[in-house]
């Protein structure tokens, strides 16, 4: 059993606390105290006060630097910055190690080269999941995610499910600043950033076969649920998951490029 981990639930147990932790997540960033303060609807030294709790648990990190991005003489001091921490946390009783059972595999699958057999397992897991979200819409449970019943999912239902699988997605529009690459394909828009990869420690350890399995478990997914207006590519960001979604024509090319 992990102490860090009960420990940093145990902190996002008050609600100022957990409300600002999500915002700094959200924010996929660097967040001043002010900003944070304004976002929550607290005095800024309670919100201080809140956001070094989340520092001392490992949740967040601190930076420093000038909000007005000016420098020089008469720029002013730099500010303390919040951003969420990349240290995992994990609650598991009894106590497990899943990590080093992925890594072990993942070793053993470049050992053996046998890298496409694990790129079809995940194309298929995502068909499988991709069906069962298109199911779920026929049955109306979307419906609040802007699916139609018995359609491919819409954009809102998409991205609802990647939330819920622990990708974090933002639309590109809405991400100004941030140090997203999103590069242009022909017949594609850039649609969604996929701000957490939840295979992360694997994808540090085995980056080519982890990124390549998440390709193909997210373009399965598409295919299963007959997301056929969205694409999934590989574009590795400074941060977060190395796969855009993207809105495509209809008569573009698709995920089977």
């Amino acid at each position: 059993m992990s102490g860090s981990g009960i420990e940093a639930v145990g902190v996002l147990a008050e609600p100022l606390r957990r409300k600002l932790y999500d915002y700094v997540a959200e924010r996929g960033g660097d967040v001043g105290r002010a900003e944070a303060a304004e976002a929550v609807g607290a005095r800024r030294n309670l919100v201080a006060f809140h956001l070094d709790k989340l520092v001392e648990a490992g949740l967040l990190d601190v930076t420093r630097g000038k909000l007005t991005g000016r420098e020089g003489p008469g720029s002013g001091r730099p500010a303390k910055l919040y951003r969420r921490s990349h240290r995992e946390h994990a609650v598991q009783l009894p106590p497990r190690d899943y990590g080093t059972a992925a890594a072990l595999l993942a070793d053993a699958v470049e050992r053996a080269g046998a890298d496409e057999a694990l790129y079809a397992s995940a194309r298929e897991e995502g068909e499988r999941r991709g069906a069962a979200q298109a199911a779920q819409n026929d049955g109306g449970a979307a419906g609040d995610s802007g699916s139609a019943a018995g359609g491919p999912v819409s954009a809102a239902a998409l991205a609802h499910w990647l939330e819920h699988h622990g990708y974090e997605p933002a639309p590109v529009e809405a991400a100004p600043g941030s140090d997203a690459q999103t590069p242009a394909r022909a017949g594609a828009h850039p649609l969604l950033r996929l701000r957490n990869c939840p295979f992360d420690a694997v994808a540090r350890s085995h980056p080519p076969l982890a990124c390549g399995m998440n390709l193909e478990l997210l373009r399965g997914l598409l295919s299963g649920a007959g997301a056929d207006s969205f694409r999934a590519d590989m574009a590795p960001a400074p941060r977060g998951c190395c796969v855009l979604i993207s809105a495509i024509a209809a008569d573009s090319k698709t995920n089977l490029d």
